[in-house]
């Protein structure tokens, strides 16, 4: 699924393409039964009162959420977007996975491409967007300038009896971060994934907050991480996954310097770990 960095990626790309013009006419080829959904254009009904909500109207701007793209349109109406598993939007290009596509006034158009179709389209009002249900319960943003490693701490502190990994990845505590940087944060910083929240030190929390500003902030420099599936919107590949020291790294030797261990793989709470088997205690 793509994390922060892949999502802020986007969000910038479609802020060089997208703004200002106007939405002429909007498909799908979703047509789902499934109830959870809804509210979103994965369901006809809801759909045709989406496209006439939406055709005619100028975009005024793009920002992220934790993982939600938000597109804010002239009627003080907001297209949420999450990419989930295998979704991302391509601007004037298409795949075989494009599943909704909107033409803009330009004869331009951004297709959001979706393969495992588990991706959500949704319409919100812009005013009460962040009091929605989709972005309600999302804890504090980590590269926002009033983000501190005292509110890191105290964040992480909700969850004393939780293994850090897990806590990390809970979107109620921290937005944005999933298997790929709890992994590369907790590694450089030398914890073990399944340590318990009350057992971390004060000096440490520091040292993750201080980890976690650094490699947002340089996946977001290398376009994000192209491991999996991730694609950014001219269709490109991110270049992160080539400065992995964990993820997906099993079987490699650990490359902080002295250390004699091996990167390691563990389910934990459902989810894989990536760590070093003697730096990360």
């Amino acid at each position: 699924m793509p994390e922060l960095p892949e999502v802020e990626t986007t969000v910038r790309g479609l802020q060089k393409t997208i703004l200002g013009l106007i939405i002429k006419d909007v498909w799908t080829d979703l047509k789902t039964k499934d109830s959870r959904k809804h509210d979103t254009v994965a369901n006809p009904k809801y759909f045709s009162s989406f496209k006439k909500e939406v055709t005619n109207k100028k975009i005024k701007s793009v920002e992220r959420r934790a993982k939600n793209i938000l597109i804010n349109l002239s009627n003080s109406k907001t297209i949420l977007v999450h990419m989930k598993m295998t979704g991302h939007l391509l601007f004037n290009n298409k795949d075989k996975f494009v599943h909704v596509v909107f033409n803009f006034s330009n004869r331009k158009y951004l297709a959001f491409s979706d393969m495992r179709k588990f991706g959500k389209i949704t319409l919100l009002n812009t005013k009460t967007t962040h009091d929605s249900k989709h972005l309600k319960d999302i804890g504090p943003e980590p590269l926002d300038k009033t983000f501190t490693y005292k509110k890191l701490e105290e964040r992480l502190r909700k969850k004393p009896n939780g293994k850090i990994k897990t806590v990390l990845m809970n979107q109620a505590i921290v937005a944005g971060i999933g298997n790929i940087y709890s992994d590369e944060i907790l590694w450089q910083v030398g914890v073990h994934p399944e340590r318990r929240v009350s057992k971390i030190k004060k000096t440490e929390f520091q040292k993750i907050f201080k980890a976690m500003q650094k490699i947002l902030t340089k996946s977001i420099k290398f376009g994000g991480d192209s491991m999996s599936d991730y694609i950014n919107i001219y269709g490109k590949k991110g270049k992160f996954q080539l400065h992995h020291q964990a993820y997906r790294q099993t079987g490699e030797k650990c490359r902080k310097n002295g250390c004699k261990g091996f990167i390691k793989r563990k389910i934990i709470n459902g989810r894989s770990a990536h760590f070093c088997s003697i730096h990360q205690k």
